[in-house]
């Protein structure tokens, strides 16, 4: 088996990641994640995988719970099928914070990735889909995707005054103050709120992978306001958590 996937949502944010990784060594190879001769396309995601350093590989898919659970489920069949596969899939790149959970410019580790508007609206609030009368079977991995207890413990190591908590995953990002107060409401253990965690751990579940999600913040969750992103503090402290893929790599423990 080889290393790690780190699959984030675009490309400023790999590049961030990589920019923290050391560099390797001369004349390493990248991990073959798609067979000779593949196109990026036909590998299905945007950009083909970039690796720094051995063992690590950091691949952009896109945008939302679906497409980067399907990219990554296409990575990680294309790595088995070339006799590759990888051993651990971390999801990363920048997120919301809850206001007095995870302030701007904070690192966030998950303690579990969470689907939190997949469900229905009633009269009365919003119902989970596992909530909803479907059999289990039909859920995957249910709603609420645990991070892997070792890999979430070699980070926490490599990574002492990150927050640890939920993280949501979202398709529609919040920016009222009355849908925040709502999701902070039913989330009462949440730090943070992105756009692929979720799709992206299915994705590790169903190949049976260790997990993690490693989110930088980059605004508070709330009205929606551009001009209280802190964008540039979140890409520095995603290159300055870099280093934790990198330790990680040496060994997750199986949960």
């Amino acid at each position: 088996m080889t290393g790690l996937l780190v699959v984030t949502a675009v490309p400023a944010e790999a590049e961030a990641i990589r920019a923290g990784l050391p560099a390797p060594p001369a004349g390493a190879a990248p991990h073959a994640a798609a067979p000779a001769g593949t196109s990026p396309a036909a590998a299905g995601v945007a950009v083909m995988p970039a690796v720094v350093p051995v063992g690590v590989t950091v691949v952009p898919v896109g945008v939302g719970p679906a497409v980067a659970g399907a990219a990554t489920a296409r990575l990680l069949a294309l790595a088995e099928a070339a006799g590759r596969p990888y051993r651990a899939v971390v999801s990363a790149g920048i997120a919301g914070g809850f206001v007095g959970r995870a302030a701007v410019g904070a690192t966030v580790l998950a303690s579990r990735s969470v689907a939190a508007d997949l469900g229905a609206e009633s009269p009365t609030g919003f119902i989970p889909v596992d909530q909803l009368g479907m059999p289990a079977e039909l859920l995957g991995a249910g709603t609420a995707v645990p991070a892997d207890p070792g890999l979430l413990a070699a980070l926490r190591a490599a990574l002492p005054a990150a927050t640890v908590g939920t993280v949501l995953t979202v398709s529609t990002v919040t920016g009222t103050a009355a849908s925040s107060a709502a999701l902070a409401d039913r989330h009462p253990d949440a730090v943070a709120e992105a756009m692929e965690g979720y799709g992206v751990a299915v994705a590790a579940a169903q190949a049976g992978l260790p997990f993690a999600e490693l989110r930088t913040v980059s605004n508070p969750i709330g009205p929606r306001d551009r001009g209280a992103w802190r964008m540039r503090e979140a890409f520095a402290a995603l290159t300055a958590s870099a280093v934790a893929l990198g330790q990680a790599v040496a060994g997750p423990a199986q949960g």
